[in-house]
């Protein structure tokens, strides 16, 4: 077999490594999830780093500024360079995607998102952050359920001290469990339930000349069959307030989009969220 060369010689072959952690993903608090370090090829990464476009506020990109998020982020895949093209081309391909589903458990066929819906390259500057929060449910343009989130994370020479540490918390927000660092090569991943609270909710305190770089794949299924997890249809993404630890404007913010949420046409309610990207 040839040398796969967007992965690392240690997760070479992808069948043995979904065998090997299926039965962690699944059991891990407090969902399931997995975070693998030096997963891929660095070399490979090092160049996808080098295509990370300066995300402005611009029409081609999105600026996320509310109480709840300052993100920057890209649309689709015109801002991928070649290198990006290619690397975001084997994530959502068959092999890759047989290594997810045997290694998720999910029963029903994985289906990638070639529009990078939410996705794509994420940019938190300093000062930063995206609060706690469930994902939406069902992609806006297939109307396929949302199942597995996948972030790469792209930054060398992180230090502890500059925070942007990726939080999973308890279903009932209780606590957080699981704390994850940002580093360069790091694979992580979980399924998209009703109570997959997650996040980077404090601000980033990184150097001016530094900010936090990820890249976001999300994947789907035509219908699903754990109805346990999903009692609510999220149309756009759910966040949560921390008691004791966030401002009370995001509370009354959140209590006013969540009822929006349940009260109004789904379409009324991605247009007043729209207006909260700059």
């Amino acid at each position: 077999m040839s040398k796969n060369p967007f992965l690392s010689d240690q997760y070479q072959d992808l069948e043995a490594t979904a065998k090997l952690f299926r039965e962690k993903y699944e059991t891990n608090p407090p969902f399931p999830n997995m975070a693998f370090p030096d997963f891929f090829n660095p070399d490979m990464l090092r160049k996808v780093l080098s295509e990370f476009p300066d995300i402005q506020k611009t029409d081609a990109d999105v600026f996320y500024n509310n109480p709840n998020e300052q993100k920057n982020a890209t649309k689709g895949e015109y801002r991928f360079g070649p290198y990006t093209k290619e690397f975001a081309h084997f994530l959502n391909s068959q092999p890759f995607l047989e290594f997810l589903q045997e290694l998720t458990g999910i029963k029903e066929t994985l289906i990638p998102d070639p529009y990078f819906e939410g996705g794509g390259f994420h940019q938190i500057k300093p000062g930063g952050f995206l609060k706690l929060h469930v994902d939406f449910h069902q992609h806006k343009k297939m109307k396929l359920d949302r199942r597995l989130n996948i972030l790469v994370y792209l930054n060398e020479n992180w230090e502890e001290s500059y925070g942007g540490h990726f939080e999973l918390w308890e279903k009932d927000m209780s606590k957080r469990v699981v704390r994850i660092a940002p580093l360069f090569n790091t694979l992580a991943m979980f399924s998209t339930t009703d109570n997959s609270w997650h996040g980077h909710p404090d601000p980033l305190t990184c150097p001016p000349d530094r900010s936090r770089k990820s890249l976001a794949l999300y994947y789907y299924t035509n219908g699903r069959t754990d109805i346990d997890n999903t009692t609510r249809q999220r149309i756009t993404t759910t966040f949560a307030h921390r008691e004791g630890m966030d401002s009370g404007k995001m509370k009354w913010f959140n209590k006013a989009v969540n009822a929006a949420n349940e009260l109004l046409p789904p379409v009324i309610v991605r247009m007043l969220k729209s207006k909260t990207k700059k």
